[in-house]
């Protein structure tokens, strides 16, 4: 049974900021090829990390939501770590999306 998830990533664009946008077309294809259904891609803005994790100060955040089977979580979990590029990476369940029916009189 496919559900609805969420998935943030930070991205460390350092000496890339002129690909952001092939780097997130590259990512978003990741995720099609292995099955999930893209429902939208957030393109959030660079921001600063609170402190310096591995001398980086700031990425590219990405926000994903798709369709998809649970264990393909496990399997982008996998892939995005081997990812140089992808720092960050958070996957959230979130609730059915409920469509709007028109009432019969």
């Amino acid at each position: 049974m496919k559900r609805r998830y969420e998935c943030l990533l930070a991205v460390d664009t350092h000496g890339q900021e002129d690909s952001v946008k092939e780097i997130i077309e590259r990512l978003e294809s990741e995720v099609t090829k292995e099955g999930a259904a893209v429902e939208q891609v957030q393109k959030m803005e660079k921001r600063s990390f609170a402190y310096s994790p591995r001398h980086l100060d700031s990425a590219y955040y990405v926000n994903f939501v798709f369709e998809a089977e649970p264990s393909l979580i496990t399997k982008l979990r996998g892939k995005f770590k081997l990812d140089p590029i992808v720092f960050l990476q958070h996957y959230q369940q979130l609730p059915v999306k409920v469509t709007a029916q028109t009432s019969k009189p």
